[in-house]
């Protein structure tokens, strides 16, 4: 789905908010089969002896989930979310059962000097739980485009 939103319609302290994804452990399972095959992430009895004490989705997941939310209801972008560098945390682990969402907020905003069409915008996600607890902090650079200019007749 084609967002709305240009550089020029974004300012520091914007914020947004996605809808949200329920997990459960089979695709906590299915995930981790296809891309972190780690007992904590495969099998809920093995995972109740290691540092997670009980079965957690993997970061990549997570991090998954909330690009999937961001494109479809949590970051507008006219062009789509496309990433240019940033840093992730997952201070919390991802449970079978949480319900999670993106908050989303606007850092910073620079036009590119030398790609007049697009600029830098800075923006920190959090990826929270029904509880409201932050399972995942993400602060990302993204190449947004300006909005294109009015054609003449």
């Amino acid at each position: 789905m084609a967002g709305t939103l240009y550089l020029e319609d974004l300012s520091p302290g914007d914020r947004f908010t996605s809808g949200e994804h329920a997990l459960d452990a089979a695709q906590i399972v299915e995930f981790a089969q296809r891309f972190d095959p780690q007992p904590f992430h495969l099998d809920e009895e093995a995972a109740k002896s290691t540092f997670f004490q009980g079965l957690a989705a993997s970061g990549w997941h997570t991090a998954s989930i909330t690009m999937r939310l961001l494109t479809q209801s949590g970051l507008p972008l006219a062009e789509g979310v496309i990433g240019s560098g940033g840093e992730i945390q997952w201070p919390r682990p991802t449970r079978p059962g949480d319900v999670l969402h993106v908050e989303s907020e606007v850092l910073e905003v620079t036009p590119s000097r030398s790609r007049p069409e697009r600029g830098m915008v800075v923006v920190r996600s959090e990826t929270r739980n029904q509880h409201g607890e932050v399972l995942q902090r993400l602060t990302t650079k993204l190449v947004v485009s300006r909005r294109p200019a009015a054609k003449e007749a």
